[in-house]
Formats: C-alpha cells, sequence, structure tokens
C-alpha cells in the first residue's frame, strides 16, 4: 500500500535528474488557481519562498514538494502523481524552455490507506 501523499513517474522523475543535472537542486510548488496557478512548478531551491500556509507533502526526485494549504484542504483525500506532458507550462518553472511541462494526476486513498494515513498522523502528535 502506497500512501505516500505524492508521487512522480519514471517519465517526470528522468525529467527531473535532467534538470537537477542544469540547474542544480530543485523544489516543486503546488499552488491553487487558474491556468498555470493550477500546475506543479518547479524552482531552484530557495528560489521560491515557502510560506507558514504551506503543507510539506514529501519529496519526488530527491526535491522538496509543497502545496498550498487552501489546495491541501481540497486535495487531502488524494495522492498526487506528477507526471510530464509534451507543452509548454509557465515561464517561471524550470521546465518550460523544454518544451515539456509538469502536470498533477491525482487518485484518491482508499478508505484503508486513508486510516493508515490517519493513525500515522496521531503518532506524529
Amino acid at each position: 500500500m502506497d500512501t505516500r501523499r505524492v508521487v512522480a513517474t519514471d517519465a517526470a522523475l528522468t525529467w527531473i535528474e535532467q534538470l537537477r543535472a542544469k540547474h542544480g537542486p530543485l523544489m516543486f510548488h503546488q499552488s491553487g488557481g487558474c491556468c498555470d496557478g493550477s500546475a506543479p512548478m518547479c524552482y531552484p531551491l530557495g528560489e521560491f519562498k515557502v510560506g507558514p500556509q504551506d503543507v510539506y507533502l514529501g519529496d519526488i526526485g530527491g526535491c522538496p514538494f509543497y502545496i498550498g494549504a487552501a489546495q491541501y484542504e481540497y486535495w487531502k483525500h488524494t495522492q498526487l502523481i506528477i507526471d510530464v506532458v509534451p507543452g509548454r507550462g509557465s515561464g517561471f518553472s524550470v521546465e518550460s524552455p523544454e518544451g515539456i511541462r509538469f502536470l498533477t494526476r491525482s487518485r484518491g486513498f482508499t478508505d484503508e490507506e486513508w486510516q493508515q494515513i490517519l493513525s500515522e498522523s496521531a503518532g506524529d502528535v
């Protein structure tokens, strides 16, 4: 049972490695909003200032992944799956000039997975 909050496809992991070789350590942030504002954004580590309302979900490809608190409330019952597709993303995300863009897919956690997540979270308190 995979209850990680965020995972990445093999294709996304390949691109993350290529981008890291070009730009150094990276980080991701999933914000809310319309258009590219709802896409996962990839930045050089430290270029995006994480705020107190951002939630750390885990790492993908060795890169920390954060989500805005409001978006987290909508998606907390899902596993985010970061993928990559052809196209041009936002000008602020490092993959933009590469002709690809990161994309968030999701799947709902099963009742059993959700219970496991809740029990693990209770141990953190």
